[in-house]
């Protein structure tokens, strides 16, 4: 019986834990014999092409990584209504030939803090650090899931405004978008709930840094994810700890957004465990 093919999709690719977290998902539910996932490295001028072989080879489905996250929607046939208002596609299904998009990105997040730190975002003040498309999955899911307040700080003051006004748009979210200089960031975090980074200071080649302002003071009651999942633990979680602050690093939001899109892929609730064990040995 020939296998049907699961992938990832992204340029670079060969750094990708998908296929270790997925295969392992396939092999515990004795599914990988009739499934495998590979990577594909898909260069931008390609990703047409491939996406027209994931059709004709009736590929189940496949994620979606940078550089392709937003590129690929003109490609599809339908894309969900949460895709469609974060602007980015992670995970595409095939569907008898019609390609479907999806998200899980959000979703992922939002599974990683209520497991992870015990949290939902309703009632909850967050500081968002970073603007770009994480930062909007995450802002997103926060408005979304009824967080009271969302302060946003990135380096660059447009992408600020622009994921400000977009939150604003869709939810009814209070959202306060910081200029970059001269700006009241250390008060907001000392009194935010959670402080999520979705920068990349902290991984390579910044694994010394921290993406918070200097004498910044992190309260004990404050709970923080930092999206950045290599090294395992960053300066930013360092800190935190320093300060009796609960945090968690990036790698349960990779599991977890990769469990939603397994689903999304076989109908099976994943076992989220295994990919999690398998997502650390691909990353050690």
């Amino acid at each position: 019986m020939k296998k049907k093919i699961l992938g990832v999709i992204g340029d670079p690719i060969a750094h990708s834990i998908s296929p270790a977290m997925h295969n392992a998902a396939l092999k515990a539910l004795n599914m990988d014999q009739e499934m495998e996932y590979k990577a594909f490295h898909v260069k931008p001028k390609n990703l047409g092409k491939f996406l027209q072989e994931v059709r004709e080879k009736g590929y189940l489905g496949i994620n979606v990584t940078i550089p392709h996250k937003v590129t690929v929607m003109e490609h599809l046939d339908e894309i969900t209504q949460y895709a469609k208002i974060v602007g980015a596609v992670n995970t595409v299904k095939n569907e008898d030939g019609k390609l479907i998009g999806y998200n899980t990105d959000g979703p992922g997040f939002l599974e990683a803090i209520k497991n992870k730190l015990g949290i939902t975002p309703e009632g909850k003040k967050v500081v968002l650090l970073g603007a770009g498309g994480a930062a909007k999955a995450v802002g997103m899911i926060l408005a979304e899931n009824k967080a009271t307040q969302i302060v946003i700080y990135d380096v660059d003051e447009t992408k600020t405004i622009h994921l400000t006004e977009q939150i604003t748009s869709n939810f009814e979210t209070k959202v306060i978008g910081l200029p970059s200089k001269n700006n009241d960031l250390n008060e907001y975090i000392a009194d935010c709930d959670l402080l999520v980074n979705a920068t990349p200071i902290g991984m390579h080649p910044k694994e010394n840094m921290s993406p918070l302002p200097p004498n910044t003071i992190i309260n004990p009651h404050t709970y923080i994810y930092d999206l950045v999942y290599n090294p395992a633990e960053t300066q930013l979680a360092k800190q935190a700890k320093a300060s009796g602050a609960k945090a968690t690093t990036g790698l349960s939001m990779l599991v977890y957004q990769g469990a939603l899109a397994f689903t999304v892929f076989t109908g099976i609730n994943a076992p989220v465990e295994v990919m999690e064990k398998a997502a650390q040995k691909a990353l050690h």
